[in-house]
């Protein structure tokens, strides 16, 4: 397994300028289409229910990164550098812009699944780079205490600023404009919002698509494992959120919503991010990480859905998905 890991890493995942740009557009659309969503309200209910609220944000920003770090290195001996990078930075990203959808199939709580989803998003301008070069360090320091004679690290030089401005034009900008509309635009914004969502998961397959197009037969010859090490960290991730909000005895409904917005990540930033040289120079083998973020942005879909189809059995009851948070 690690052997065929390593093949992975050394896969050189080039864009041109275009092919960069059109990735970064799809995924500013699909930004978007998140704040349709987004309304002033959803802010309110933090002053309102600020408990509930904090324990979904800590699940994503705190707790998941804490529990992927051991995770990586609980495997440090199966998987290789760039592998567990990848998961770290997955695990840094804010939700998945499908997690209101998932939330409300699940019955879960609707009005929390969206203001955790705007908290987050908001959050993720700092939170995303803060996290991944806290957590990403420390793993490489770990790791080179324990790495075979001769084994040569990916060198992790990350410029913080950099990544911060290139978060804040993916998800501020976008997030800014489509709240705006939103508030302009009310009746244009019901209209389109539910086309939006299928979209986006279109535009999010696109996105895979053109990053593995020259090297699909690795990702079909390796897809086992990359299978295996997704699933594994993407159950940790949902069982994050619902122990965390078991522990602090959160009902049924916030449950449910803090354990798909904690599993339900936007892995989609994270593969644009390493498309872009300035953070992520183009001759840094960090193939392993690209194919981390790219299955799990496919695998978290039918997990999701999967999990929702589990806990939305039975009949409805009246005024589902209206609940307050706690």
């Amino acid at each position: 397994m690690r052997e065929s890991l390593q093949v992975l890493d050394q896969v050189r995942l080039h864009f041109n300028q275009g092919g960069l740009f059109v990735l970064n557009l799809t995924l500013a659309f699909i930004m978007f289409g998140v704040a349709l969503g987004i309304k002033p309200v959803h802010f309110k209910r933090v002053a309102n229910n600020p408990k509930t609220t904090l324990i979904g944000v800590l699940s994503q920003f705190v707790a998941l990164p804490a529990v992927t770090f051991i995770l990586v290195w609980g495997f440090h001996s199966i998987i290789t550098p760039t592998i567990g990078l990848g998961m770290i930075l997955v695990a840094s990203c804010p939700g998945g812009n499908i997690s209101n959808f998932i939330s409300s199939l699940a019955r879960g709580n609707a009005a929390l699944s969206v203001t955790l989803t705007a908290i987050a998003t908001l959050l993720a301008i700092i939170m995303t780079p803060l996290n991944f070069a806290i957590w990403g360090d420390l793993f490489l320091r770990a790791y080179a205490h324990k790495a075979v004679s001769g084994e040569l690290l990916p060198t992790l030089q990350i410029n913080p600023w950099q990544m911060f401005q290139t978060v804040f034009i993916l998800l501020g900008i976008p997030l800014a404009v489509g709240i705006m509309f939103n508030q302009k635009l009310p009746i244009l914004t019901e209209r389109i919002i539910g086309p939006m969502k299928i979209l986006s998961i279109f535009l999010f397959i696109l996105i895979v698509a053109l990053a593995f197009k020259n090297n699909f037969e690795y990702f079909i010859k390796h897809i086992k494992y990359i299978f295996l090490i997704v699933l594994i960290h993407n159950l940790t991730a949902f069982l994050t959120g619902y122990g965390l909000a078991s522990l602090f005895k959160r009902n049924k409904k916030d449950r449910r919503t803090i354990s798909i917005e904690t599993g339900i990540q936007n892995s989609g930033l994270g593969l644009v991010l390493l498309f872009n040289p300035k953070i992520f120079p183009p001759d840094l083998a960090i193939g392993g990480m690209a194919f981390i973020a790219a299955w799990w942005g496919i695998w978290h879909i039918i997990a999701g859905l999967s999990l929702a189809t589990i806990w939305g059995r039975g009949p409805r009851r009246k005024g589902f998905g209206k609940g307050k948070t706690q």
